[in-house]
């Protein structure tokens, strides 16, 4: 037997006995996986927002780009990231529906805090807030959706759950720019915070907690670390996606600035142009990923690591024209088919782990995941970039923004590019001994 029938047959188990064991139908399946997607669209609508008020809140608070680096990262993304792990751990054992309508809640509130900040501190403090919250969201989100949907369907389901991405950038960039042209930075952070509370009530009442199939207690993070660190692909394609969350937030950080410096485009003309392109293209490449990766990935598991390859590389011929062109209608022309080329990382790398991961782990194991991802990409790349166009390329001008930007993305893409190849060679071995 080969191989590859003998990953295809652990898959074919694993997606058997999920099926058995889950009580709910695909339509209650589907409307779960509905809710969550919609938490992921606020989630990433409040992490949107301060990107495109990045001028006005310097005006404002008299904080310089690489301060505004700090914000829109590593403040965000630090609390993110470490809160996420013993949130995970608690969604492995309590009801993971509870943590994420409490988290919910709780960035919500936050978010509309920041409209009522009078200094940077405040404004850190608030951000943090919103970290803390995120983090209740995806882990037990990812786990869930393995609980509800079979390996085969996996990927898809998370690829839709990981479009939320994407529609939250559209709205939060429309909203953004739309708000602070018509009442101003501060209302805008307002106005998307609090209708998350409603949501929040929403998924306390409504949402199932499905069962977990493994029964006694769950083994303990560094126990669920090390299963996962000895897995060669779980150590290259964690690596890689930070890597390639690096540059993709980075991206999503910056761009409006440089539309705003460079190209002189503000106002609602350049949130609802970013947003659609962003949001759009993204929703497009995650849906595109998650589909690509099941069906391939019947024959060959190295599609699940391939996949995620093609959007570390693929998108940069597209983003560095975006970034060198001199008409804003062309540069977003041009970036589009990049942007959908690279979210079409997320699905199959968060699949292929909740596939390598056993059950009682799942929500650490996306934790852990998210770990790497922020502490890589979203603590270290939007600083970076601030940093760069602070003290490296000053000497440019307003179009310092543009080389840092391209620097950025050149690295991080081809290395994030060696690390998924390096994932392809062991998943499938990785993943029989997951099964055995």
């Amino acid at each position: 037997m080969s191989e590859n029938s003998g990953g295809a047959e652990g898959q074919a188990a694993d997606a058997t006995q999920d099926a058995e064991e889950t009580p709910f139908g695909p339509t209650y399946s589907n409307y779960v996986l509905a809710i969550l997607f919609i938490a992921y669209v606020f989630n990433f609508i409040d992490r949107t927002i301060p990107s495109m008020l990045v001028e006005p809140i310097k005006a404002d608070l008299g904080v310089s780009d690489t301060q505004m680096g700090f914000l829109t990262g590593t403040m965000f993304a630090l609390f993110y990231a470490t809160m996420g792990i013993p949130i995970a751990r608690l969604a492995d054992v309590w009801v993971r529906k509870n943590i994420i309508s409490i988290g919910l809640g709780l960035w919500s509130l936050m978010t509309a805090a920041s409209g009522l900040v009078q200094s940077f501190g405040q404004m850190a403090a608030a951000r943090i807030g919103v970290g803390v919250g995120e983090a209740a969201l995806s882990p037990p989100a990812h786990s869930m959706i393995a609980s509800y949907f079979s390996a085969s369907r996996r990927a898809t389901a998370l690829g839709i759950y990981a479009m939320g991405i994407h529609i939250g950038i559209l709205i939060g960039a429309v909203a953004g720019d739309f708000l602070r042209e018509v009442w101003g930075w501060r209302v805008a952070f307002i106005a998307v915070g609090l209708p998350g509370l409603a949501l929040a009530l929403l998924v306390w009442f409504t949402v199932k907690e499905p069962p977990k199939l493994s029964q006694g207690s769950p083994p303990t993070v560094p126990e669920v670390f090390r299963y996962l660190w000895n897995l060669r692909s779980f150590r290259h394609l964690s690596f890689a996606s930070g890597l390639t969350a690096f540059g993709g937030y980075s991206f999503a950080s910056w761009a409006p600035t440089y539309l705003e410096r460079v190209l002189g485009m503000v106002g609602t003309e350049r949130g609802l142009k970013y947003g659609i392109v962003l949001g759009v293209g993204g929703a497009i490449g995650s849906v595109l990923a998650g589909w690509l990766s099941d069906r391939f990935g019947k024959s060959d598991l190295r599609w699940w690591m391939w996949v995620p390859a093609i959007a570390t590389v693929g998108p940069l011929p597209f983003t560095l024209m975006f970034f060198f062109h001199t008409d804003a209608n062309a540069a977003f022309a041009w970036v589009f088919p990049g942007l959908i080329i690279a979210a079409m990382y997320q699905a199959p790398v968060f699949a292929t782990v909740q596939s390598l991961a056993k059950d009682q782990m799942r929500s650490v194991a996306s934790g852990i995941l998210l770990l790497v991802i922020n502490l890589v990409g979203y603590a270290c790349g939007p600083p970076t970039v601030g940093f760069l166009t602070d003290y490296v390329f000053d000497g440019h001008g307003v179009e310092a923004i543009r080389y840092s930007m391209s620097l950025v993305l050149i690295v991080v893409g081809v290395w994030g590019l060696v690390h998924f190849l390096l994932a392809a060679r062991t998943v499938e071995a990785d993943l029989r001994a997951r099964n055995a």
